[in-house]
């Protein structure tokens, strides 16, 4: 089974090598045209990667855990510290710091005496116990050389300008991976019992990454290549390491308590055990301790604390739950700047009727106990001058440069959640202050938060502003329905007193004739029931309007009453009146009639007719109102004639129209208007006849009778 194990190390080991050897050659031929991109240490990196191939093959010709291949390792590790040291010269620092030329030379003369060791011991005869000891000097020295050669990789990275660092930063990923192995593969052979076969067979990867990373130094861009993890993947692979090291550290806890815990080794092996997995169950999932390891990861990893893109996201994300009625938005407001600064919960404070701040919601504060007037009018005069995030824990120790004291309630002061208190500002004007609770673990706030906060304090408020307009308008929706039903009733109400007016008068000159008091008793009936019927429509305005209720009416009948009701008032004479039946609604017909009589005995003369007639055209009935008046010009028909409360007679409420109009189309059914200016005006309604219903069903559900509802 060992020697199984063995040959297939040794079969993965030469492989490996191969393919390590291939990738320094390439690596060698690309490099080969590109040195000036290192500088004077360029011809030295192609010598330097073609020993390493010859090193690979020497590796992968050997036998495996063979350790005489140390003449061709020798010769690459004095060429890549010469590298290292052209390096140094390059950016001008072999002169500047003086400890470099002696620590390379030191390095130099460790690598000679280990090649020196590798050509004379082959010669002489040494015994067994000899020989092991030579093995162990040897490694000795190959640790010494990769722990000098990662020392002047740190050096050279470190102590470079800014502006070097970009073109240093792949040799020093190339030169750490190689020399890192070696510590790590050496430092296990000097402390085993032997020469480690498993790790010496992965050796080549080492090798690999060095010719990766070098390609890529030599690639035009590379110095703007950069890895960018973000920040979910750092903190994760932090966990699974700080938890990997965790339980390697239980692990070589046990077995030593295994080894030197004698009679009660294995009792101390489980109590050990125990202790430790209730402690990682208790402390592995710490919300505490999770928010500890997230600051100490960007405080330490990334050159910002915030990663602004997921940040964004997050905002956006928060605040566009509309969907959502469980969550209102002055609660999603406060969440979403308490999760920028990791603050546990908040409270949305609003100004009031008088300027004043007053609750407007909370996000997971507990019974937020906060005074009628949680802050004075003054305080939202600071912030709308200032902008200034108030830190509530400077304020408490004395820290007030922004005249922040004279604003914020000793309620504030004293309750130790508060934390801060970030403005809402939008155009100048304060629509909101968020008191953020405490983070935790508690930090405090640098330049970064407040520039975070305070962009996104001002977006907040644009959304409330916005959600402050629609509620405005919505309020305002409302009370237009309702203003427009007043106007509605109004205009109704002014027809009939018209109508009672001219009774009243005309009951002064003919009350004795009884034909007259005849056609006043039929006249006031009409118009209560045009009262009731007016109150009965009311309804339909309510919520923007109802549907008509459509029935079968005589529309010749309908145009001979409303052609009686102005018998008294002005002439209104009957042309053509064919028999037609309509799919409408009466009282709705007849009041559209009226308001467009009445319409036309308003801009005709004394002594000018107003004409009615109906007939059939096609599927439609067609009623027409001719006056001779004088007309209307094509722009206010086109812009002025259907618009609410716009009329071109003195006193007039501008609605009777529109509501005709609106009528119309409520019986399925358009109104159509042809004027001209001195010559009067025609006003056509054509309604569906009741016979064609089937037809007209028909061809509305196929899409085809797009314009019938439209004037």
């Amino acid at each position: 089974m060992i020697a199984g194990s063995i040959s297939a190390w040794a079969i993965a080991g030469t492989l490996i090598e191969i393919a390590a050897a291939v990738s320094v050659g390439v690596a060698a031929g690309w490099i080969a045209g590109r040195r000036e991109r290192f500088g004077i240490a360029g011809t030295a990196l192609v010598v330097s990667l073609i020993l390493t191939a010859v090193w690979s093959l020497a590796i992968a010709s050997a036998p495996l855990g063979a350790t005489r291949q140390g003449l061709f390792e020798s010769l690459c590790n004095l060429g890549w510290l010469l590298v290292v040291y052209r390096l140094f010269a390059g950016d001008g620092r072999d002169a500047s710091l003086a400890p470099i030329r002696p620590v390379a030379l030191a390095l130099g003369f460790v690598e000679l005496l280990h090649l020196g060791i590798e050509l004379v011991a082959p010669g002489l005869a040494l015994g067994a116990a000899a020989e092991v000891q030579v093995l162990r000097l040897t490694i000795i020295l190959r640790l010494l050389v990769a722990i000098g050669g990662l020392v002047m990789v740190h050096n050279l990275y470190a102590g470079a300008a800014p502006q070097a660092r970009m073109v240093l930063r792949w040799p020093a990923l190339a030169l750490g991976a190689l020399w890192g192995f070696d510590l790590n593969l050496y430092t296990i052979a000097y402390l085993g019992d032997g020469w480690p076969t498993e790790l010496a067979a992965l050796r080549g990867l080492a090798i690999v990454a060095l010719a990766v990373f070098f390609a890529i130094g030599a690639a035009r861009g590379s110095d703007q290549l950069r890895f960018r993890p973000s920040r979910k993947v750092a903190f994760q692979s932090v966990s699974l390491l700080v938890i990997g090291t965790y339980f390697s550290a239980m692990y070589a806890i046990a077995h030593w308590l295994t080894y030197a815990g004698g009679d009660f080794a294995r009792l101390m092996e489980f109590g050990f055990l125990i202790t430790a997995s209730v402690a990682a169950v208790l402390l592995l999932p710490s919300r505490r301790l999770r928010a500890w390891l997230n600051v100490m990861l960007v405080k330490h990893l990334f050159q910002h604390r915030y990663d602004y893109r997921a940040e964004w996201l997050r905002f956006t994300r928060t605040m566009g739950k509309g969907e959502d009625p469980a969550s209102p938005l002055e609660e999603r407001a406060v969440q979403a700047i308490a999760d920028i600064a990791d603050s546990p919960a908040g409270l949305l404070l609003a100004p009031g009727e008088h300027g004043e701040l007053v609750l407007a919601g909370h996000w997971h504060w507990p019974s937020p106990e906060v005074p009628a007037e949680a802050m004075a009018a003054a305080a939202a005069a600071f912030f709308e001058r200032t902008g200034h995030i108030v830190d509530l824990d400077d304020l408490r120790a004395g820290k007030a440069d922004h005249g922040e004291a004279a604003i914020v309630p000793q309620w504030l002061l004293g309750e130790t959640r508060a934390w801060a208190l970030v403005p809402l500002i939008h155009f100048d004007r304060l629509t909101g202050v968020v008191v953020l609770a405490r983070a935790t673990p508690a930090r405090r706030f640098d330049w970064e938060d407040f520039d975070l906060l305070r962009i996104a304090g001002r977006q907040l408020a644009s959304y409330l502003a916005e959600h402050a307009v629609q509620a405005a308008l919505a309020e305002a929706s409302r009370f237009d329905d309702f203003h427009r039903r007043i106007a509605f009733v109004m205009h109704d109400i002014k027809n009939l007193t018209s109508q009672l007016s001219l009774l009243a008068r005309n009951a002064e000159l003919h009350a004795d004739n009884p034909a007259f008091r005849a056609d006043m008793l039929v006249t006031l009936r009409n118009s209560a029931d045009k009262l009731n019927n007016l109150l009965a429509r009311l309804s339909r305005y309510v919520g923007g309007g109802g549907a008509e209720r459509l029935a079968e009416v005589d529309a010749t009948e309908v145009v001979k009453q409303v052609a009686a009701q102005f018998r008294e008032q002005h002439e209104v004479l009957l042309a053509e009146c064919q028999d037609c039946i309509v799919s409408a609604n009466r009282e709705s017909l007849e009041q559209v009639l009226v308001h467009l009589v009445q319409n036309g005995i308003d801009a005709s003369d004394n002594g000018a007719p107003v004409l009615l007639g109906v007939s059939a055209d096609g599927l439609n009935a067609r009623i027409e109102v001719v006056d001779s008046g004088c007309g209307m010009a094509p722009d206010f028909v086109r812009t002025r004639l259907f618009k609410p409360f716009v009329s071109s007679k003195q006193g007039g409420f501008g609605i009777g129209a529109f509501e005709a109009r609106e009528l119309v189309r409520a019986m399925r059914g358009r109104l159509e208007v042809d004027s001209r200016e001195g010559l009067g005006s025609r006003f056509t309604v054509r309604l569906p006849l009741a016979g064609a219903q089937g037809i007209f069903g028909a061809l509305e559900r196929t899409g085809e009778i797009v314009g019938q509802k439209v004037a």
